[in-house]
């Protein structure tokens, strides 16, 4: 799967982020965690950009698959999203970190979220999961 698609005729293109979202899961490197994320974000032009997560032996230094679709999507010139599909090897249905939060906050602060897991998808707004979040109008 190309990093970035657009929809095709016939499926919704939330069903479509959900699909590449969980193709992403497959592909996480979660050795020390074993928690698995698959992450497909949608732009305002309708491109999605997935990602997974990816750990490393220090810890630190492990990026999460929300952030690893954003910033395909910057790389690419995307910075305007819409929608963001998460899906975990937890199989429930499973919030972004506060770091994620903040980070897609930069970009998108109405971003709708779906977290997607075996009961369905809950739908959540950024907002509602990172109320006050701090932004460039906070900076002095």
């Amino acid at each position: 799967m190309s990093p970035s698609t657009r929809a095709r005729k016939g499926r919704s293109l939330g069903a479509r982020l959900v699909e590449a979202a969980r193709a992403q899961l497959r592909r996480a490197h979660a050795p020390y965690s074993r928690f698995r994320v698959g992450a497909a974000l949608e732009t305002r032009g309708g491109r999605i950009f997935a990602g997974c997560n990816v750990e490393n032996a220090s810890l630190g230094l492990a990026i999460c698959a929300e952030r690893v679709a954003a910033c395909s999507a910057v790389a690419a010139g995307e910075k305007e999203f819409v929608r963001i599909a998460i899906v975990t090897s937890a199989g429930r249905a499973t919030a972004p970190c506060g770091a994620c939060r903040q980070f897609l906050a930069e970009f998108a602060p109405r971003l709708e979220v779906l977290m997607v897991g075996r009961g369905g998808v809950k739908r959540a707004g950024l907002q509602a999961l990172l109320p006050s979040a701090f932004a460039k109008r906070d900076l002095p």
